[in-house]
């Protein structure tokens, strides 16, 4: 399933679409926790989009992201009922939503074209070079590691979206903690060192926050991510 939140008085218009996948390890979170992600830029004219996934162990990193995959698909098809343009449709995600919103759109398997996506934003990004850290530390069933993962290096590197970029990539915005795990740190210096052979005008945001707080403050409607991010939007309007 899935939220849209809708801007008011969007009669007769066509509005950009934020489609924002929430993050908890792969094995915890709602989308209905982010409520107030959807309605503060629903504030600023953009049709946001707020889809569930199975989480681990009764799902797979594979099978969440193929229900992500599921749910971009019916929004290009279906968002221009909600007066949205689907030729305008940007994903975002934080930590483990991050790595599956970036996977679904990236790997050729599960069949979104890359040039139907206008851009991805990355918030503090866990899980995007997921084989080099599963080589330095091999899942275990804590946090359903395990079953999110197996213990099968193809997978891992199926999963890790670094290994899909190319030159059709969407544009990219990225932002990284100061104080987030470390783990993360090292994924988005790998990730935005291989984004350079393809776009190397993209330098991440670094944010004087730890983890969660990086997803937090799009609570308040003042935060100066929103701005960002719709200046992202209108910058790579198609």
């Amino acid at each position: 399933k899935l939220n849209i939140f809708v801007p008011n008085h969007s009669e007769n218009k066509k509005l950009p679409v934020l489609v924002f996948v929430h993050g908890g390890n792969w094995n915890s979170g709602d989308k209905n926790t982010y409520g107030f992600f959807g309605r503060n830029f629903a504030r600023k004219d953009v049709i946001t989009v707020i889809p569930s996934y199975t989480l681990s162990p009764k799902a797979n990193v594979d099978e969440m992201t193929a229900e992500i995959a599921t749910a971009v698909k019916w929004v290009q098809k279906n968002i221009a009922t909600y007066n949205g343009d689907a030729k305008n449709l940007f994903v975002t995600g934080h930590s483990a939503g991050a790595q599956l919103v970036a996977s679904a759109v990236l790997n050729p398997k599960f069949g979104i074209e890359e040039n139907s996506i206008a851009g991805i934003i990355l918030n503090d990004g866990a899980g995007i070079d997921m084989k080099d850290y599963l080589e330095k530390y091999p899942p275990t069933g804590q946090d359903d590691y395990l079953a999110t993962w197996s213990n099968d290096p193809k997978n891992w590197y199926e999963a890790s979206p670094i290994n899909f970029l190319d030159k059709n990539s969407p544009p990219f915005l990225i932002y990284v903690g100061t104080k987030t795990y470390p783990s993360i740190k090292a994924a988005n210096e790998h990730f935005v060192n291989k984004l350079h052979e393809f776009q190397p005008e993209v330098k991440p945001i670094i944010i004087n926050k730890s983890h969660i707080p990086m997803v937090l403050q799009y609570f308040f409607p003042w935060n100066n991510r929103s701005t960002e991010i719709v200046n992202f939007m209108m910058k790579n309007k198609k």
